[in-house]
Order: C-alpha cells, then sequence, then structure tokens
C-alpha cells in the first residue's frame, strides 16, 4: 500500500514542480499562467467525484449546474491570469467578480432544478446539494488560485505569490505525512472513530509538528532564497501560520471523510494510483487555503496589506 502511495505521490510532485517552475520563471508577466489550466481540470475532475459521490446513494444534483457553476467560480479567481486587458484587476474586484460568480451558479442550480422539476420532495434536496457542490470545490478553490496572486504591483510579487502557494500546499501536505507516519506507528487515542477511525490524537499532534518544520523550511530558506531576502512577518509569523493552515487542513482532510462515510466509498474515486481519487488529494487543501490567503491578507505572513 505505501509503494502504491508513493507511486501516485511522485506522479503528482514531478508534474507540479515541473509546471511551478514554468510558472515562477516565463510566466509572461501574469504570475499563474502555466498553473492555472491545471486547477480548471481538478475543478472539472472534483466536481465529477462529488457528483457520483452523490449519485451513489440516489442523490441527484443538477450535473451541468455543477460543472458549469464550478468552472465559472474558478474562471472569476483566476482573472488576473487570463484577463486580455493590459490593466489586472484588483483583489477588491477579483472578490466580487468571485461572488458574482457564485450567485450566477445559485441561478443556474434553481434554473436547472426547475427544468426537471416533476414531482414534490426531492427538488430542495438535489437544489442544496447543487449549490454546495459549487461552492464545496469551485468557492474553495477559488481561495488556491487567488493566493497565487495574492501580492500585485510589487517587484516582488511573482515570487510572493509563489510562495504563498507552495507554503500553503507544504504546509498541509506535511502535516498529512507526518499524521500517517506518526499515527501508525505511534497512534494509540483514536480521535474522532465515527468518522475516521485510523486517525489518532498521536497522528494530529505529530502531523502538527511537522507542518511547523514544513513552514520553518518554506519561510526561513525557500522564501528568502526566492526572493534574495527575509519573508516579511511578524514575529514567529511563519509558526503561526503552520498552526493555523494545518488543524484547517486537518479537518477538511475529516470533512471528506464524514462525506466518504455517509456516501458508503472507500475513495472519491480511482483515478489516482494508491491516492484514491482528486478529492482525496484536495480535501485538507481545500480548506487550508483559505486561512493560508487569510494570514497574507492580514499580514501575519507577507508584506503589510
Amino acid at each position: 500500500m505505501l509503494k502504491w502511495r508513493l507511486i501516485g505521490a511522485f506522479a503528482i510532485v514531478l508534474p507540479l514542480c515541473g509546471l511551478s517552475w514554468l510558472d515562477f520563471h516565463y510566466n509572461f508577466g501574469r504570475p499563474g499562467i502555466w498553473l492555472f489550466p491545471l486547477v480548471l481540470l481538478l475543478a472539472i475532475m472534483s466536481t465529477a467525484e462529488v457528483i457520483s459521490l452523490l449519485r451513489a446513494k440516489q442523490l441527484l444534483p443538477n450535473a451541468w449546474s455543477c460543472h458549469i457553476g464550478t468552472f465559472l467560480v474558478v474562471i472569476a479567481a483566476g482573472l488576473p491570469m487570463w484577463w486580455p486587458f493590459s490593466q489586472v484587476p484588483d483583489q477588491a474586484d477579483q472578490a466580487k467578480w468571485i461572488l458574482f460568480a457564485l450567485a450566477f451558479g445559485a441561478i443556474l442550480a434553481i434554473v436547472g432544478e426547475m427544468r426537471r422539476y416533476e414531482k414534490p420532495g426531492h427538488s430542495m434536496i438535489h437544489l442544496g446539494l447543487t449549490i454546495f457542490t459549487i461552492f464545496y470545490v469551485g468557492g474553495l478553490l477559488s481561495f488556491v488560485t487567488r493566493l497565487r496572486v495574492v501580492i500585485q504591483d510589487t517587484p516582488d510579487a511573482n515570487a510572493y505569490g509563489m510562495l504563498a502557494l507552495l507554503s500553503m500546499i507544504v504546509v498541509v501536505k506535511t502535516s498529512d505525512i507526518g499524521a500517517y507516519f506518526i499515527g501508525s506507528n505511534f497512534g494509540r487515542t483514536k480521535l474522532v472513530p465515527r468518522l475516521s477511525p485510523g486517525k489518532t490524537l498521536e497522528g494530529t499532534l505529530g502531523g502538527l509538528a511537522t507542518s511547523c518544520l514544513g513552514s520553518y523550511v518554506m519561510f526561513q530558506w525557500v522564501g528568502p532564497w526566492m526572493l534574495g531576502s527575509p519573508v516579511e512577518s511578524i514575529p514567529f509569523g511563519w509558526l503561526l501560520f503552520a498552526l493555523l493552515v494545518s488543524p484547517a487542513g486537518m479537518v477538511g482532510d475529516l470533512a471528506e471523510s464524514m462525506f466518504k462515510r455517509d456516501m458508503e466509498a472507500k475513495d472519491s474515486s480511482t483515478w489516482l494510483i494508491g491516492l484514491g481519487g482528486i478529492l482525496d488529494v484536495l480535501d485538507s487543501m481545500l480548506l487550508g487555503a483559505p486561512v493560508a490567503l487569510m494570514c497574507w491578507e492580514l499580514g501575519i505572513i507577507g508584506p503589510g496589506r
């Protein structure tokens, strides 16, 4: 099992590293231009996984509304990457367009449910699930997208944006890895056995510790190398970043465990060898990203806003 997990992880990490290198060095003044198509692909595949999980229990969100709504939200979040005009919309404008896209997704969900209405008893449930899918996949992925352009109009914007994205990924994934290995070897106290029997308190504490190590490496070594100068932050900002982002990622992991257990599914899909589905990889990042973006926006890490 571990062998296939490692193979699956390398199959993801190597292309991601290649795209990140291209996006950092050859983005033609549009940070995120190489990574944005990957986010769109992940959004489409994740939406399909949510729909598939729900249909296994005869729950029928409107598929075309889910896909179009999610696509529009992620497109709105990526405005600075694909915007065809010379002046890139600022952060406030990006946030407004994301809200507009979420509202339009809700409208699509309502219209879609109206078109297929037949009898009482199911429409409100399916409407709610359609809107949930748009928000869970598109809305939360929009925070991942915005991390790449969190800093604008400064000479270091490209480096800070890449650091913001990679540091979030490193913190939540070192947390996942630390929790898995420490929990497997030393875990005794079950954390939430009804949701995820394999997760332990010892593993959770181990994941928190390894996330702090990952954050230290990113902000004390990798960040200064990328920027050519120390990363701006409050005192011990790297530690507070890990202590906020890592638990949020753990909640994201547990949330997906709850979804799968409720749908009586082992994995969200079988697309990724040894790892399950796209959501099985993204789950911790979907909730870790909003907290990471908050840290940057508040100046806990990065230049003061």
